[in-house]
């Protein structure tokens, strides 16, 4: 059996094709040998490859490219790792906060239970009174500026400020009742936050309702 070390091809073979040019074949021998030692397991097949292809020196070469292909040594070194990295179990959601039970307040409750009364109480009067207010306006558009029917909507527009004034009241009174309740470190109170956001949607309403009917009257 012939050892890679061993092999051979006559000096005056010459070797043509894809290398380009006129070259030796024993210098390609001296180029295979090394890769050839490091795969001893192919040697036997290397020996038959060139007992086949010793006519054809092309031939041969190719043989031993696929023959030694499977003799390198792995480099899956050099590949990164599929495993999960560190970041990607990292959880981006927000923590939940926990619920807090708040106990009743008899003492709160009642004081909302008085400033709701307030709240629609002036609601219905300011309805009432914008009725009117907008009839005197209707009656006095046009008038000139001072005249007894422009005079009597102003009137009316200043009553309907009183009535807003006291909604706007009412928030006040809620927007310090919730400070208090801060400032000794007790937790929100979801009744205020309601209250005020019904008394706060009054306010706008009757706000909007002053300026429609201030429109129809000239500036003084």
């Amino acid at each position: 059996m012939l050892y890679p070390a061993e092999l051979w091809v006559p000096g005056d073979a010459l070797l043509a094709g894809p290398f380009g040019g006129r070259k030796t074949f024993s210098a390609l021998r001296q180029f295979f040998v090394p890769i050839l030692e490091r795969c001893a397991g192919g040697a036997i097949g290397i020996e038959r490859m060139q007992m086949t292809y010793r006519a054809n020196p092309s031939r041969l070469v190719v043989a031993f490219l696929l023959v030694t292909g499977g003799c390198t040594t792995p480099r899956s070194a050099e590949f990164p790792s599929l495993l999960p990295r560190a970041i990607e179990s990292r959880s981006d959601a927000e923590p939940v906060a926990p619920v807090m039970i708040v106990e009743t307040e008899p003492a709160t409750d009642a004081t909302l239970v008085d400033l709701e009364k307030a709240i629609d109480t002036a609601a219905k009067t300011f309805d009432a009174a914008a009725d009117d207010a907008d009839r005197n306006a209707k009656a006095a558009q046009g008038d000139a500026v001072g005249s007894d029917r422009w005079i009597a909507a102003q009137t009316a527009l200043g009553q309907l400020d009183g009535l807003r004034a006291t909604t706007s009241s009412a928030i006040t009174d809620l927007d310090e009742l919730a400070l208090t309740r801060a400032a000794a470190g007790k937790p929100d109170y979801p009744a205020i936050a309601t209250l005020r956001q019904k008394a706060q949607a009054a306010l706008q309403k009757q706000a909007a309702r002053i300026q429609e009917i201030q429109a129809r009257l000239k500036p003084a």
